[in-house]
């Protein structure tokens, strides 16, 4: 895939650019905001321009909320849903209505390459779109598991997890996708595209991380309090709720160095774990666009791949039976999982089978 250069931005303090018929004024391009590295606000803004042509379909018509950070990385950032009044006109907005503030909140739609380019000029460094599109907003487009470990532990043994996630939604036949989240941990999606509810995917992210815990508890946590997640990963099923949102996917964030959250192929996920090997999952602007160019989109199923979550028989019962009903579900597809795990190992193989046909009987000394 070629990733467009021909909006490259260059490094003048200022400027006025023109993009897709649309005038914008850039400013303080110049600005340091990764202070390790001098990486400045106007490579921040070159990224996101290159990078646009993978990353506005997974913003269009999602919700988006900002993480601003007008002095750099290493300065107090600020969330911003509801978006600045000083917007240009051609900037689309949708009202959500907030239960919490008791009012509408009138979100930003990414859905072009000015509006991506305006919301940086922001120092907008971090994306985080919803879960769901504007048009349906109660309905999740995907379900997710934020995969965060507690130091010593590191995106290694979140390696580990995600296998054994996989391998639950294997049994379910459901594909899922791994990206880094460009900080500690990463991210597992499982796309929907089809008709469902948060009622429905909250409840089952709690119950599979909960199962995890329950079978793997020397590594898993699905509590998200700070005391228990020493050397262990977190398994955040929390983030299935219409109110919450996560990274975008190819989103740059604030940490020391200008990294990315990038897809990644579950060969990767079985590498580092073999490896045991951190920085191999560690992807920075240029690697990120790289690999971009190398390998195409790797989050495109997320887009319209259609799959249906298994129906969780308490669901009626509110989010304790779904739990416990998603708990019982997830127990029977590990165990069937596990017990065809050993069959396969005990049972020989198709050549083993023949070799023992065609062997001759030895004869008795």
């Amino acid at each position: 895939m070629h990733i467009a250069s021909k909006h490259r931005i260059h490094m003048p303090a200022d400027q006025i650019i023109e993009i897709e018929g649309k005038q914008l004024k850039l400013t303080n391009l110049d600005k340091v905001f990764y202070p390790a590295t001098g990486f400045t606000k106007g490579q921040v803004i070159d990224y996101y321009a290159r990078i646009a042509p993978v990353l506005i379909p997974h913003l269009k018509n999602h919700p988006l909320t900002l993480k601003r950070y007008p002095n750099g990385v290493n300065e107090p950032p600020f969330f911003e849903k509801n978006a600045t009044k000083y917007r240009p006109e051609w900037v689309k907005t949708v009202p959500i209505w907030s239960h919490g503030n008791q009012r509408n909140v009138n979100y930003i739609l990414c859905n072009d390459l000015p509006t991506l380019i305006w919301v940086e000029n922001l120092a907008s460094i971090e994306l985080h779109p919803s879960l769901s599109v504007a048009q349906d907003i109660m309905c999740p487009r995907s379900i997710v598991f934020d995969l965060d470990p507690g130091p010593p532990a590191n995106i290694v043994q979140c390696c580990q997890v995600a296998m054994w996630l996989r391998g639950i939604f294997e049994h379910f036949k459901l594909e899922s996708f791994p990206k880094t989240s460009g900080s500690k941990g990463m991210q597992i999606y499982v796309p929907l595209n089809t008709k469902t509810s948060y009622d429905e995917t909250k409840p089952l992210a709690h119950a599979l991380a909960r199962l995890l815990e329950n079978e793997h508890a020397d590594l898993v946590v699905s509590d998200m309090k700070k005391s228990v997640r020493t050397n262990k990963v977190f398994v955040d099923w929390s983030q299935n709720d219409e109110h919450k949102t996560t990274v975008s996917v190819y989103a740059l964030r604030a940490r020391e160095r200008p990294t990315v959250s990038t897809p990644i192929t579950w060969d990767e996920v079985e590498h580092c774990l073999k490896k045991k090997d951190a920085s191999l999952l560690v992807f920075e602007t240029q690697q990120t666009l790289a690999r971009v160019e190398k390998m195409g989109d790797l989050f495109a199923p997320l887009l319209e791949l259609k799959q249906k979550l298994p129906k969780l028989p308490g669901i009626d019962g509110g989010e304790a039976s779904a739990v416990a009903a998603g708990l019982e579900m997830a127990a029977q597809a590990q165990s069937k999982r596990k017990h065809a795990a050993g069959v396969s190992a005990r049972a020989p193989s198709a050549r083993s089978r023949s070799t023992l046909r065609k062997s001759k009987p030895r004869k008795k000394i």
